[in-house]
């Protein structure tokens, strides 16, 4: 066990920079006479500017309701320590660990190229996910807007568009969301993974309270926007059991449906979370990461269509059954409006002119 006064990242998900499987070398801190010492020092946030060519990127993966996402930042601040997206660090030549809380990446011409997306002749409505690699109203976004901008345009095309956030910045936004609400053009999912505080705080460091994330579902209701809770991802022997509490707390705050996903930790991930978990709880190391193999074929990692979110076997069968009989006690009646898809209106005759 760490000395966490002295060498623990207070207000990060993961502890250690873990490498890049794209790099020959990798910084490490275990010099014996301890002129390393900086290195152990808690980085600060980062931010570069990206200028992508394309802005709206085609989901493949059968597993995801949705056909195609955008992403106005990469690597995230909220630091959860379960974020599948941290493998994509590496791509930009960081690591899944540390640099994907501290080395951000915003997009600010994103609003331009989605309307440039929207605009095109090959073009055909669908609904687009914001947030669906890291999320969209993460601690950055109250400085940078780009979000509200992208908003904006889906707005002024009433073109349909999906949300998920931790964040209660997204009430920041009531007017825009309003406005789609209002031609069924959003639906708006709100992460709640844990109601224990101690377990959030250490979890997913730098995010809104399972209170005010509740507050943020009461507040979507009273505004008359469609909201889901999503309890993800389900980790074993952590936060399997709060499964009826948090989709009841949901149900009560005005959320009209619920969804769900069991943790995997591919890539860099099994190393960032196993020494994340040996950090916080010891005692449970081995059957917290013992019970993820188990949803998975005996391996903490899988990146089979159809297992992968949801898990195999005996513990993942409880899992569901678990969620199946609290979604249908708490949710009885309740349901998300599907997006229409005929209120878009394209021409460049209404352009932005960004």
């Amino acid at each position: 066990m760490i000395d966490r006064e002295s060498e623990y990242f207070k207000g990060r998900g993961a502890q250690i920079q873990s490498g890049n499987r794209f790099l020959a070398n990798r910084i490490v801190a275990e010099h014996m006479e301890g002129i390393d010492e900086p290195l152990l020092l808690s980085p600060k946030t980062e931010v570069r500017i990206e200028h992508p060519k394309t802005i709206v990127n085609p989901i493949s993966s059968p597993d995801i309701g949705l056909s195609f996402s955008l992403n106005p930042y990469q690597g995230c601040e909220h630091g959860c320590i379960y974020c599948y997206a941290r493998n994509s660090h590496e791509y930009y030549g960081y690591t899944a660990g540390l640099d994907f809380e501290t080395k951000l990446m915003a997009k600010p011409d994103a609003p331009r190229l989605l309307e440039k997306k929207l605009l095109s002749k090959n073009w055909k409505v669908t609904p687009i996910s914001l947030s669906g690699n890291t999320d969209c109203y993460q601690p950055l976004e109250k400085e940078m807007k780009i979000t509200r901008e992208l908003l904006k345009v889906f707005v002024h095309y009433r073109h349909p568009v999906g949300l998920i956030t931790k964040n209660n910045l997204i009430l920041r936004d009531l007017d825009l969301l309003q406005d789609l609400a209002y031609d069924n053009l959003v639906q708006v999912y709100i992460s709640i993974t844990t109601l224990n505080e101690d377990l959030r705080r250490k979890m997913e460091p730098r995010t809104a309270s399972a209170i005010k994330r509740l507050k943020i579902l009461e507040d979507l209701d009273k505004a008359g926007i469609p909201a889901a809770v999503m309890s993800a991802p389900i980790i074993p022997g952590l936060n399997h059991h709060e499964i009826p509490a948090i989709l009841k707390a949901a149900a009560d705050h005005g959320a009209k449906g619920a969804g769900m996903t069991v943790v995997r930790l591919n890539g860099k991930l099994e190393e960032i979370f196993s020494d994340w978990l040996h950090k916080n709880f010891p005692d449970r190391f081995h059957k917290v990461m013992n019970q993820i193999a188990g949803l998975h074929g005996g391996k903490v990692q899988d990146n089979q269509f159809g297992r992968r979110m949801k898990g195999e076997g005996v513990l993942a069968e409880s899992i569901h059954q678990l969620y199946k009989h609290s979604k249908k006690k708490y949710f009885q009646g309740k349901t998300l409006p599907e997006f229409n898809l005929k209120a878009f209106r394209k021409g460049g005759n209404l352009s932005f002119g960004f």
